[in-house]
């Protein structure tokens, strides 16, 4: 009897997987062996885009001896059928309604008013797909896209028991697909910061900047959450050496700068369904959501040019009063430099709009942070921002 597989959990426990490993390689290979694994199919593979040489290589095939994907076909052009079906939008329609092309709906699709109209180039594109599909042994082709653009595609083999996909296993590999898309070009991008961060600092804060928008492009509804929290936090610190408050170097003024960038980084590894939920989170749901403190923590230790950042990205949702996470930090426990960007990430959440609820006004906003100050707030950054208010600067 087939073991009934919780798509939902396994799509969360892969995601928090994922973020962790910086290795390309190692990353497609589990997820490949995941699915190998957990759906039971005959074989498996991933082909993901190289920059370098512009075209699509085959990483890692997976699965009995004899299914394996043939060495042959290692590597896959901008023109093979496949890529041709999910790269290029006269021909990426044909495949919205199920995020993946299945060999069991080539027939239907080619039979469609639309792709019999001659001159639409859709029907001969499905034949040779058909044909590619037959040769690799691949019954589903499944497309992971990184901000529009395809970045890898999964190939998918005969299930072990025969039976066909079903639309809830279809989806759970096109939202794999998606968070493997995320995952591989983070991983992507932290070769490339590590490369480039060794050259000039000019170098390493534009990758500081990259890694910031990562998170943006993912959570549609943060989209310019990280400036504003950076420029309030920036301003708060500022704001504490000007009113005699702490006497900032202009190394932790950059800290603060960077740590601000970075705060929910780690959220790259919450799956897309809660970071955009419309509504509350649940109980499980929050737990997910709160780990992006220490995510975001692993996912920059690799990058020792970014070790002083680490405090502001792990502790910036502490309280003062030791009600917060991850840790229960209490009072001067707290780094400050969590401590300002906790003022300026709550600042920013109260005053911006959420699908769910309506902004406070800037007014309302500054009165709640005086009222928590020494129990949410350290007094010295809540009180900056109080200032700079006043002084008509935020």
């Amino acid at each position: 009897m087939t073991t009934k597989i919780d798509y939902k959990k396994e799509l969360e426990a892969a995601s928090r997987g994922m973020i962790m490993i910086h290795d390309p390689e190692l990353l497609i290979k589990l997820i490949v062996r995941m699915i190998v694994g957990k759906v039971q199919i005959k074989h498996a593979g991933m082909i993901v885009y190289d920059a370098d040489r512009d075209c699509f290589v085959l990483n890692i095939s997976k699965g009995e001896t004899g299914f394996k994907i043939p060495a042959g076909f290692a590597r896959f052009d901008n023109n093979h059928p496949i890529i041709a079906l999910f790269n290029k939008k006269e021909y990426r329609t044909l495949v919205l309604n199920r995020n993946a092309i299945v060999t069991q709906d080539i027939n239907k699709l080619i039979w469609q008013e639309s792709v019999m109209r001659e001159g639409s180039g859709k029907k001969e594109l499905l034949y040779k797909v058909a044909d590619q599909m037959h040769m690799i042994g691949a019954v589903a082709c499944v497309p992971a896209y990184y901000s529009d653009k395809l970045q890898a595609v999964l190939l998918l083999g005969a299930r072990n028991d025969g039976d066909k996909f079903d639309q809830q296993e279809l989806d759970f590999f096109a939202a794999l697909a998606s968070d493997a898309a995320m995952a591989i070009r983070n991983a992507q991008l932290f070769i490339e910061a590590k490369r480039e961060a060794e050259k000039t600092r000019d170098l390493f804060f534009r990758t500081t900047l990259v890694l910031a928008s990562a998170i943006e492009i993912k959570d549609k509804y943060t989209h310019g959450h990280t400036e504003r929290v950076t420029n309030y936090a920036v301003m708060i610190a500022q704001r504490m050496v000007e009113n005699g408050s702490a006497n900032f170097d202009q190394k932790f003024l950059e800290n603060v700068h960077i740590s601000s960038l970075l705060h929910d980084i780690g959220k790259i590894g919450v799956p897309e369904v809660i970071l955009n939920k419309p509504g509350q989170l649940t109980h499980e749901e929050f737990e997910i959501m709160k780990r992006h403190t220490t995510n975001g923590v692993e996912i920059l230790k690799p990058l020792l040019e970014l070790k002083d950042a680490l405090d502001g990205v792990k502790s910036h949702h502490e309280r003062y009063d030791g009600g917060g996470y991850p840790e229960g930090l209490k009072g001067e426990q707290i780094p400050m430099v969590a401590a300002i960007i906790a003022v300026a990430d709550t600042y920013d959440a109260m005053i911006t709009d959420r699908p769910y609820r309506k902004g406070m006004s800037k007014e309302e906003a500054v009165a709640e942070i005086k009222s928590n100050i020494l129990k949410q707030f350290h007094y010295q950054p809540a009180q900056a921002l109080i200032e700079l208010y006043e002084l008509g600067k935020v």
